[in-house]
């Protein structure tokens, strides 16, 4: 119940923007209410996580669970129902306010059902929808969208979580934190380098694949003139390696031959291998078929250390303070989204607007054909910005990485210096 819970939440992230022109011919294309749409969900989902983080520590995390999912269904069903954008756009930011819950709830929970490899497997697994969810949401909400309409993308989520909160009776109840009453927020993980490491790498994979998840149909439009059916199948093969990586990763790791740092640094090779790709390759007078193996590289790149970040990431700090913590990493994933994905946007629109001033900057920003090199150029720009931003994260994280290292071993160290004293007395 818990990843069924979970998997409706990548989903509200990635794939509602496949709805807004159907949401838009019915409820009025006002732009800022229309982007509320998205961005209502987004900016309460990242600010909440870490209020929720901190309040579960003291509620209990199955208890922060099942409010999450109460929520999330109530934002789902203001938004199946809703007569007006503004109507809409506030179920939206409920469900945002609830889906913070879910996921700041959820990777506590796990930590705590399950030790040794059991533990491992079912963090693999709990990657493995996060990033499944995220990677397929466009294609999955598009389906929907085509069997029901936008408002059916909606009452879906919902159904799905009402069968998880079914489930949810179930689970144990877990004691409360001992977080001070005062502190509603709480960074003290960020002290520790192990965890501020691990929360580096969804950021990474914010900037390196959910930027270009989110606007390569665009380009595979505006660039190659693809039919939106060629394109949906085109993105699929970004999400085949998000599925299988975790699993795989999880079973060499077993064998205890590989560690997680390895892994995340083959992660950051694959996302600025596959960014660079698609930017060489995704031409007008090149075959669209040349960018399918970059595009792999990306999904590799996301995927690979899905399985264990947040596993690593709640072992490196004290489990009564694992929801505060699971909170600052589900901000570090979430916000980093928004932002970079904005970020994103705003510079490929700028360089595409200053060569074609007006409308038809517009248009083609927007993805529309006719001008495929001005395009391209607003994408190379904005995909270097983020490839850039991924080896400088990937730098980080080796820096980050040796610190917990030697502050590891000075722990092994003092406490081998300390035994004999601790003997004698």
């Amino acid at each position: 119940m818990i990843l069924l819970a979970q998997f409706v939440i990548p989903l509200s992230i990635s794939g509602t923007a496949v709805a807004l022109p159907s949401i838009a011919a019915e409820l009025g294309s006002a732009p800022t209410p229309l982007q509320w749409v998205v961005n209502g969900f987004n900016v309460s989902f990242a600010i909440c996580t870490i209020l929720w983080g901190a309040g579960s520590d003291r509620i209990g995390y199955s208890r922060t669970f099942r409010i999450g999912i109460v929520m999330t269904a109530a934002g789902g069903a203001v938004s199946a129902l809703a007569p007006t954008v503004a109507m809409l756009d506030a179920g939206r930011v409920i469900a945002g306010i609830g889906s913070a819950a879910v996921l700041t709830g959820a990777a506590p929970l796990i930590s705590r059902l399950f030790d040794g490899a059991k533990r491992a497997k079912a963090f693999a697994l709990f990657g493995t929808i996060n990033g499944l969810g995220l990677a397929a949401g466009p294609a999955l909400c598009g389906l929907l969208l085509s069997a029901w309409g936008w408002r059916g993308i909606f009452a879906a989520h919902t159904a799905v979580l009402l069968i998880a909160l079914l489930g949810s009776v179930w689970l144990p109840r877990f004691g409360r934190g001992t977080t001070s009453r005062g502190q509603l927020f709480d960074f003290s993980a960020m002290r520790a380098p192990r965890f501020l490491a691990m929360a580096l790498v969804p950021v990474a994979g914010a900037v390196g694949f959910v930027t270009f998840l989110t606007y390569l149909p665009s380009a595979l439009q505006a660039i190659h003139g693809l039919a939106s059916g060629v394109v949906g199948a085109l993105m699929l093969i970004m999400t085949v390696p998000v599925l299988l990586a975790p699993s795989v990763v999880h079973r060499v790791m077993r064998s205890g031959r590989v560690t997680p740092v390895p892994v995340v640094l083959a992660s950051f090779a694959c996302l600025l291998g596959g960014g660079v790709g698609v930017l060489l390759l995704l031409r007008p007078d090149l075959p669209v078929v040349l960018g399918v193996l970059p595009m792999i590289l990306l999904g590799l790149g996301f995927g690979l250390p899905l399985g264990f970040v947040d596993a690593e990431a709640l072992a490196a700090v004290p489990k009564d303070r694992a929801g505060a913590a699971s909170g600052v990493l589900n901000l570090f994933r979430i916000g980093s989204e928004a932002v970079f994905v904005a970020a994103y946007a705003a510079v490929l629109s700028a360089v595409i607007t200053h060569a074609l001033p007006g409308s038809a900057g517009a248009l083609t920003a927007s993805g529309a054909t006719g001008h495929p090199w001005v395009y391209r150029d607003g994408l190379v720009t904005a995909g270097l910005a983020m490839m850039a931003l991924v080896f400088l994260l990937g730098a980080v994280f080796v820096v980050l990485s040796r610190a917990a290292s030697r502050q590891s071993r000075n722990s092994v160290n003092v406490s081998a210096e300390t035994q004999p004293l601790t003997a004698k007395r």
